[in-house]
């Protein structure tokens, strides 16, 4: 069951796209730890293309920190085609195995995090995309055809089936229905923290280098989510850019680690590791 204990001094940490089949993401990442026995993390995905990396890691982490909580991104559902579940089974896999080892996934009742305003509910959300986010008066295929025109097509295309929906657009669908119906049911007033893979507004998305790339990178469905469900902070990866922007007055942080060729050819300051969300007064 969810634990809702966070003393005094305890806080609630993120961190995403760990990308653990690099040897230097996985140094890294053997060095996470909480600074109290209570801290919480939350995983918003791309952990590694392997089940049995990310188990791993998973339990690492559920051994270190108090609570635990675990969305995936499109690098944890990819499919090898050498016999693995494919698409959501490869999904609901994920789900048995964080619920094995204590780990909360969007399936599982959200958590509250005490807080002397009210309690807050720490909400993974599992969603996915569903090509919208492209240039207006452009159809999907002339979206998809601009990237390919460009070289930066998703590697989804090939490794991500929807199986067994028709595709990933249907599969998106259905999650977000699933979960707004989730978030609708919380209390009245009481606020989130939401954590996607994918970020829920597309003002993030306006830093890619490749415009091109933004049909992989969300849903316009979303947008206003931040507000409609009370949040105090979403968080989210993908982008590989981790920077913090507020966007209504709400904190949206993108909290990714990302590959080790990209942080050393940044000169701007990037905030990589853990990343601080909440702290219990």
């Amino acid at each position: 069951m969810p634990s809702d204990r966070s003393p005094s001094g305890a806080s609630l940490f993120a961190i995403s796209d760990l990308h653990l089949n690099y040897r230097e993401n996985q140094a890294i990442a053997d060095t996470l730890h909480p600074e109290t026995p209570d801290d919480w993390l939350a995983v918003a995905g791309d952990v590694a293309h392997g089940m049995d990396d990310i188990v791993r890691f998973l339990a690492l982490m559920r051994g270190r920190f108090a609570q635990v909580l675990f969305t995936p991104g499109n690098h944890d559902l990819w499919s090898r085609g050498d016999g693995e579940a494919r698409g959501n089974d490869r999904y609901q896999d994920l789900v048995r195995h964080c619920r094995s080892l204590g780990v909360l996934t969007p399936e599982d009742p959200y958590p509250l995090w005490p807080d002397p305003d009210g309690p807050i509910a720490v909400a993974p959300l599992f969603l996915l995309y569903d090509y919208t986010l492209r240039p207006e008066g452009f159809s999907k295929e002339d979206a998809l055809a601009a990237a390919y025109a460009a070289g930066v097509v998703c590697t989804d295309e090939i490794r991500l089936p929807a199986h067994p929906y028709a595709s990933r657009e249907a599969w998106c669908a259905d999650r977000l229905a699933y979960t707004r119906d989730r978030l609708d049911a919380l209390p009245d007033h009481t606020r989130t923290v939401l954590i996607a893979h994918w970020p829920l507004h597309p003002g993030p998305v306006g830093r890619l280098r490749y415009p091109e790339f933004a049909i992989w990178c969300g849903t316009r469905h979303t947008a206003d989510w931040h507000r409609r469900y009370r949040a105090v902070a979403a968080i989210h990866g993908h982008l590989h850019i981790p920077l913090t922007e507020h966007i209504d007055g709400v904190r949206h942080e993108e909290v990714s680690l990302g590959y080790p060729r990209e942080r050393a050819a940044r000169t701007r300051p990037m905030r990589y590791g853990l990343r601080r969300i909440l702290t219990a007064g």
